[in-house]
């Protein structure tokens, strides 16, 4: 009777049924769908393996048009930030406490590195992530996102930009609530008082790119951008 109670407890918490949520709408392999249905390419047998917008491009120049392929390579990208986005927007909805808002944004990105539809292998994680901050801290997110676009620019190396862009996304959250006086509802701060999540998902990122950092030391790593 005790068990039966505690089962019920569970899946009535709406706290959990957001996590559960958050890691089945962040392992959807949004780019895998796309590669197969424009291209009939299954992008995991293609380049890096990875699911995400830089190997759709990848995978699809070579087999359709080269400005096509940018384009479902582009929607893969808003896709992939989309599913972060939205769980963590009915989260907000809901009026659930900051510090789940962040677990929700951790297990978006989780997924999608680690999805359960693909045996737990998946993309990098970089969209996910973007879309998944995004309303939690604004400010960072776009400073991230205009880090990302310069250096994909000038480098056009796409693991380099994205790195550099989550990483300084993230590593302005030390900075920005401490100097800008930010409203308490995107000020990581007073959200939830520590930077924890913000680096958890940092380190999410930094894991998926090992390939790409050795690459990038080694001077192998191709541009895409």
């Amino acid at each position: 009777m005790q068990t039966q109670s505690l089962f019920l407890e569970l899946i009535t918490n709406i706290n959990i049924i957001f996590y559960i949520l958050a890691y089945l709408v962040g392992g959807i392999p949004s780019g895998l769908f796309l590669a197969k249905i424009f291209g009939n390419v299954d992008i995991r047998k293609v380049g890096s393996g990875s699911i995400g917008a830089t190997n759709v491009y990848r995978a699809l120049k070579d087999v359709i048009e080269p400005k096509k392929a940018k384009i479902i390579s582009f929607i893969t990208l808003i896709s992939d930030a989309l599913k972060g986005l939205i769980v963590v927007l009915l989260a907000k909805i809901f009026g659930l406490n900051y510090d789940v808002q962040w677990m929700i944004a951790i297990l978006c990105v989780f997924a999608h590195c680690y999805s359960p539809y693909l045996n737990f292998t998946g993309g990098k994680g970089v969209s996910t992530a973007i879309g998944s901050v995004i309303l939690l801290m604004p400010i960072e997110g776009i400073l991230g996102l205009i880090v990302w676009g310069v250096v994909g620019k000038v480098f056009k190396v796409s693991s380099l930009s994205s790195l550099l862009g989550v990483l300084s996304g993230i590593g302005f959250t030390f900075i920005i609530p401490y100097v800008f006086p930010l409203p308490h509802f995107i000020s990581i701060v007073d959200e939830i008082g520590t930077h924890t999540p913000a680096v958890v998902i940092a380190i999410i990122i930094l894991y998926t790119h090992i390939p790409n950092i050795v690459r990038l030391f080694k001077g192998e790593e191709k541009k895409v951008l």
